[in-house]
């Protein structure tokens, strides 16, 4: 769940919604869309795009990085480009870094997109670290500035983990790990976008980050209180561990402080062991002995955002669990119960975004304005089988909320809270984690809901 006292990231992004509603009641109502011509599919207005070949890599332009190739190719430093000095704002410390970057070819999204989440997968080595960022056009022609969309490494000794705030060209902002168009009801979208890597190295060394899968989801999801009822489909059930957040309450302030701060970090866990994804004695060792489920612990520290000062970083996650050697792992949105249905089928658990009051979700017992939670089937008759880390301890995990109330407070985008103002809800955000090399079935289960 998201930091009692930090409005999250979804609260921020409702300020426009809350403005354009105010004195009503009424749900917001999206900007007119182009009529569909006859006979012709509405593009999705979901839109992932990600660069994983050797061909993709060899696409972009690159100033000191190079291409490699293999069964998962990727980007790494060759002759680096220059270099520079970075003080980092969480230690004021300055140090010197070479530096290449690798700037991707222009991508125009099917349907222009309100939002955009960035994320990848990568390995640094001590002495590493790579930046993350975005640039596009507006549907007006006109380009945003470059956003800064993480600065991330998968220790915390070089540089500490970070998000960028104070972003914003007075039309359009980066809220933690999200660009946003700050006023949709404008009809201003983003029509296309490029991505920009920069990787870190100590002078002097043959180090070199290696990113494998870079890419964004794009989306333009209508607002909507309401999202239509599905029909149940599949009755099937993942093993999936279970974890409690609840009971490292109080645990390390510094990554803060457990319980109810660490329902992402505690889903990702589940799904990277459920891939097979395992930490040693010396990665667990900084952890109090005391401590049950230590790996918990581990996850909280290598997803923690010093500028957002928590564990609930979208890419954060996703790059966590692809340092697992097999697992790969994106950040995107799905429209229905019917795409994660398709997942399971093909055994692929995801873990959701929502938030919702205590009313909403029967047998959860608490509200929240944020949380993620882990989904890992569904019952004969539909319902949603989850991993909720909001448990006493990790016997009481598994739950199973009823399918029409689960699917409308995770596909929503704006919901009343407890006070009846109008607020944000996620749109179907989910991580996606899955194999560095999926079978047959679900790679076509991938690519169903838009993930290649």
């Amino acid at each position: 769940m998201s930091q009692a006292q930090q409005p999250s990231r979804r609260t921020v992004l409702a300020a426009a919604v809350a403005a354009a509603v105010t004195g009503t009641a009424a749900p917001a109502v999206a900007a007119p869309r182009a009529a569909t011509a006859p006979g012709r599919t509405q593009p999705r207005p979901i839109d992932y795009r990600a660069w994983t070949t050797y061909a993709d890599w060899r696409s972009g332009t690159a100033e000191g990085t190079r291409p490699f190739s293999g069964r998962r190719p990727g980007l790494a430093i060759g002759v680096p480009a220059g270099r520079t000095d970075y003080t980092d704002p969480h230690t004021g410390t300055t140090a010197t870094w070479e530096y290449g970057t690798w700037t991707s070819p222009v991508h125009r999204l099917p349907t222009p997109a309100t939002e955009a989440v960035v994320s990848w997968n990568a390995h640094t080595p001590e002495g590493t670290w790579l930046q993350a960022e975005l640039r596009g056009t507006y549907s007006d022609g006109t380009d945003t500035p470059w956003y800064v969309m993480g600065r991330w490494a998968s220790g915390d000794q070089d540089i500490k983990r970070t998000s960028v705030d104070d972003q914003s060209d007075g039309r359009s902002s980066v809220w933690t790990d999200t660009f946003a168009v700050d006023d949709p009801g404008t009809g201003l979208r983003l029509a296309s976008y490029r991505l920009r890597l920069t990787l870190y190295r100590r002078p002097g060394t043959s180090l070199t980050p290696t990113v494998r899968r870079f890419g964004a989801m794009g989306s333009d999801i209508p607002d909507r209180f309401t999202v239509p009822a599905s029909t149940p489909g599949l009755a099937q059930e993942l093993a999936v561990p279970r974890y409690s957040q609840e009971i490292h309450q109080g645990q390390y302030p510094e990554y803060d402080n457990g319980g109810e701060a660490w329902c992402s970090p505690t889903s990702s866990q589940m799904i990277i062991e459920y891939w097979g994804g395992r930490l040693t004695a010396e990665q667990l060792s900084w952890v109090d002995p005391s401590y049950a489920d230590p790996q918990v612990d581990h996850a909280a520290r290598s997803t923690y955002d010093h500028q957002y000062q928590g564990c609930g970083n979208w890419p954060f996650n996703a790059a966590y669990a692809a340092t697992f050697t097999g697992v790969q792992g994106v950040v995107t949105r799905l429209a229905s119960l019917t795409d994660l249905e398709t997942l399971i089928a093909a055994g692929i658990p995801a873990i959701t975004s929502q938030s919702f009051l205590k009313t909403e979700l029967t047998g959860a017992g608490y509200g929240t304005s944020g949380h993620l939670m882990t989904v890992i089937g569904f019952t004969a008759e539909g319902d949603v089988i989850a991993n909720d880390p909001a448990s006493p301890d990790d016997e009481a995990v598994r739950r199973v909320y009823r399918r029409r109330e689960f699917e409308n407070i995770w596909l929503r985008t704006k919901r009343y809270n407890a006070s009846g103002k109008v607020v944000s809800g996620s749109g179907g955000v989910c991580y996606l984690y899955f194999p560095a090399h999926p079978t047959a079935h679900q790679r076509s289960a991938l690519a169903a809901v838009g993930v290649h």
